[in-house]
C-alpha cells in the first residue's frame, strides 16, 4: 500500500490493528468470548464492505466481485449518515464494559470512522478531487491477482466492466469545476491509463477462454467501458482550459486532517519546524557523505554521480537481486522477527498506476498462497531521453526503495499484520503507520550496517530520506502557506536533489495527496517510540523486541500504539 494508501485520499483502506505477538502484554491473557462489541465489529467490517465492495474484493471476499459503490449524491450521503451512527454505537462502549484489547479496537475504529468522515464531509473530497474514486475503479485484483481460475476472473471483470458507465457518471456528476489543474493531470493518468489497459491488455488476458458466450459478454461489457472510460479522459481534457490552481485545504483544514486521520495534533508552525529541522539534520549528513566521495563538489553533482550509477539491466532485474539480500540482512541483525516464507514479486507498474515511481500490492487478509507484487514505473516515454534516463533509480537509491517496499518494509509489515488475532486489525490501515513504519527502515538498515559505512550507499539513503522531508514541507507550504507547484518542484530539486521529472511529480502529487507528508510523519513519531520505549531496556539490544510489538499492532495511529507501549502517560508523539 506506496501500499495504498498505501495516499489516504486514494488508498484510504488497508489498516491494522492488534497483533498476536503480544506475549508479555495482557490482551495476550484476555480470554475471548462473544459479546456485544464482537457483535459490533462484525457488523461493522459488513457494512464497510457493502458500501466499498472494492475494499471487500481486495480484502479477498469475492463474494463482492464486479460490484463498485454507489458514487451518487444520494450514495454518499447514505454513506456518511452510516459512519455517524456507527462512531455513535461505537462511543456507546464504556471503557469499564470493554476488556484492554477491546478499548484498543474501539478506539482504533473510531479512528478509521473519523477519517473517512473528514474526507467525506470536511475536505468534500468525492466533489473535489478525481482521486477519491481512484482505488474503486482499479481492476486489478481480476486481471493480477490469481485467486481463481480465468473464467472466473473473467466473469468478474465482465459485472466490473457493465458498472463502469454509470460509477464514471456518477463521479462527473460530483466533481465540481473548474478542477485544479494537477487534478486534471491526475485524471488524465488514470482515465487514459484505464481506457487503454482495457482496450490493449485486458483482452489479451482472457483470450484463452474458450466460452464463446463469456467471451461475448466481455466484449459487450469491456466495450462500454472503453467507451465510458475514453469520454472521462475527454472530458478531463476539456476541463484543462478553466483549470485553476486553486487546490490548497488551508490551514484549518489541513490541521483537520492531521487530527482526524493521524491523531497529530501540532500547531502548524510547530510542525513545520519539526519538518525542516529533519530535512535539514539529512541535508547535514548528505552533505558529510558527499564530501567523503567528492571533496569540494556541490552536493548536486555527487548525487547526481551516484545516480548516474545503475544496476546492470532494467531496474526490475536490480531489484530482484536485491530483495534476497536484503531479506538476509535482517535475519543477520536480527532487526525484526520474520514470520513467515513469503516472498514478493517484482514487475513493471500497470500504466494507470504510473503516477508514483515505487509501490507493492499487497493481498488481503481473506486471501490464501497469492503473492505480492512489488512494482516499478518505467519512465513517461513522452519525456526527453535525458529526464527519462534521470527518472530510472540509480542502484543505491533503489536498494533502499527495495528496502522500503519489501524488506523490511511495506510486505513485512503485512506479514506480521496479517497474524493478527484481530480481524479490525487485519483490514485496515493508517498512512502514517504504513508509509512510515516504510520509510523508518530505510534509515533503520543504514544504522544497522547496511553497505559496511560505503558513503555512496548512505547516499542511496539520505535520497530517499530527503525525498520524504520535502514533501512534508512541500505539503505544508502548498495547503496552508500559498506555495505554488513551481516552487514546490523548485524544492525537490534543490533540497533533495530530484531530477526534473520526478521532482514535477511529486510537486503535483502533493497538490492532490495532500497526506504524503505522513512518511516523514510516521517515521519521526516511530524514532521517537523507539528511544523512549528502548532506553530502558537495552538500548539497541532491544530493537527486535521493539520492532516485533510495534508490528504487532498492525497499523493504527501511531498515537494509540504509543499509549499502548508506554501507557496513557506517554507523552506526546512528536
Amino acid at each position: 500500500m506506496t501500499v495504498y494508501f498505501l495516499n489516504a485520499a486514494i488508498r484510504s483502506a488497508a489498516v491494522v490493528i492488534l497483533g498476536i505477538a503480544l506475549q508479555t502484554d495482557s490482551w495476550a491473557k484476555e480470554p475471548s468470548s462473544a459479546n456485544a462489541w464482537d457483535a459490533y465489529t462484525s457488523q461493522f467490517i459488513e457494512a464497510t464492505f457493502k458500501a466499498r465492495p472494492y475494499f471487500a474484493v481486495w480484502a479477498g471476499r469475492h463474494e463482492f466481485d464486479g460490484k463498485l459503490p454507489d458514487w451518487s449524491a444520494a450514495g454518499l450521503k447514505k454513506e456518511v449518515e452510516r459512519l455517524h451512527e456507527a462512531r455513535k454505537r461505537a462511543v456507546a462502549f464504556s471503557d469499564g464494559a470493554l476488556s484492554d484489547k477491546q478499548r484498543f479496537e474501539r478506539d482504533y475504529v473510531l479512528a478509521v470512522i473519523d477519517r473517512d468522515l473528514f474526507w467525506l464531509e470536511t475536505a468534500e473530497w468525492p466533489y473535489r478531487s478525481p482521486t477519491f474514486y481512484g482505488w474503486g475503479f482499479d481492476p486489478q485484483v481480476y486481471i493480477a491477482r490469481e485467486y481463481a481460475p480465468l473464467p472466473r476472473r473473467m466473469q468478474a471483470y465482465i459485472a466490473y466492466a457493465r458498472a463502469i458507465p454509470r460509477a464514471v457518471e456518477q463521479m462527473r456528476g460530483n466533481l465540481r469545476t473548474p478542477l485544479p489543474r494537477s487534478y486534471v493531470g491526475f485524471g488524465h493518468i488514470n482515465a487514459g491509463g484505464l481506457a487503454s489497459l482495457y482496450e490493449k491488455d485486458v483482452p489479451a488476458l482472457f483470450a484463452s477462454v474458450k466460452d464463446p458466450r463469456l467471451q461475448a459478454q466481455f466484449r459487450a461489457a469491456n466495450d462500454g467501458a472503453i467507451k465510458a472510460m475514453k469520454a472521462l479522459d475527454a472530458w478531463f481534457t476539456q476541463q484543462e482550459a478553466g483549470a485553476t490552481d486553486n487546490f490548497a485545504l488551508g490551514p484549518e483544514k489541513f490541521a483537520a486532517m492531521l487530527r482526524a486521520t493521524e491523531q497529530i495534533d501540532v500547531p502548524l508552525p510547530r510542525l513545520k519546524e519539526i519538518a525542516e529541522r529533519d530535512l535539514e539534520r539529512n541535508l547535514a549528513a548528505m552533505r558529510e557523505a558527499c564530501n567523503a566521495l567528492l571533496p569540494g563538489q556541490p552536493i548536486g553533482a555527487c548525487v547526481a554521480s551516484i545516480q548516474a550509477d545503475k544496476m546492470a539491466g532494467s531496474p526490475i532485474e536490480g531489484a530482484r537481486k536485491q530483495l534476497g539480500e536484503l531479506r538476509s540482512f535482517v535475519l543477520e541483525k536480527k532487526l525484526v522477527s520474520i514470520p513467515g516464507q513469503e516472498q514478493a514479486r517484482v514487475a513493471e507498474t500497470l500504466p494507470y498506476e504510473r503516477w508514483n515511481q515505487a509501490s507493492i500490492r499487497i493481498p488481503g487478509p481473506f486471501e490464501k498462497n497469492l503473492p505480492s507484487i512489488y512494482y516499478i514505473s518505467p519512465p513517461d516515454p513522452t519525456w526527453s531521453k535525458q529526464e527519462q534516463e534521470a527518472y530510472i533509480p540509480g542502484k543505491n537509491e533503489l536498494l533502499f526503495i527495495s528496502a522500503h517496499e519489501v524488506w523490511p518494509g511495506h510486505f513485512l509489515q503485512f506479514q506480521h499484520s496479517y497474524r493478527s488475532a484481530s480481524t479490525i486489525g487485519r483490514l485496515f490501515a493508517t498512512y502514517a503507520f504504513s508509509e512510515g513504519w516504510a520509510h523508518y527502515t530505510e534509515e533503520l538498515m543504514w544504522e544497522a550496517g547496511l553497505g559496511a559505512g560505503d558513503p555512496a550507499v548512505h547516499v542511496g539513503q539520505l535520497s530517499n530520506a530527503l525525498l520524504r522531508d520535502v514533501r512534508l514541507v512541500s505539503a505544508i507550504g502548498l495547503h496552508t502557506g500559498g506555495m505554488s507547484v513551481s516552487e514546490s518542484e523548485a524544492m525537490f530539486r534543490e533540497k533533495a536533489f530530484q531530477d526534473p521529472a520526478n521532482a514535477r511529480q511529486q510537486a503535483n502529487r502533493g497538490t492532490f495527496d495532500p497526506g504524503y507528508g505522513a512518511y516523514t510523519l510516521g517515521k519521526l513519531m516511530i524514532r521517537k517510540l523507539r528511544e523512549d520505549w528502548t532506553t530502558p531496556r537495552g538500548g539497541r539490544e532491544a530493537w527486535q523486541a521493539f520492532h516485533d510489538q510495534l508490528l504487532s499492532y498492525g497499523s493504527p495511529p501511531v498515537p494509540l500504539i504509543r499509549k499502548a507501549m508506554l501507557g496513557p502517560e506517554s507523552g506526546p508523539p512528536l
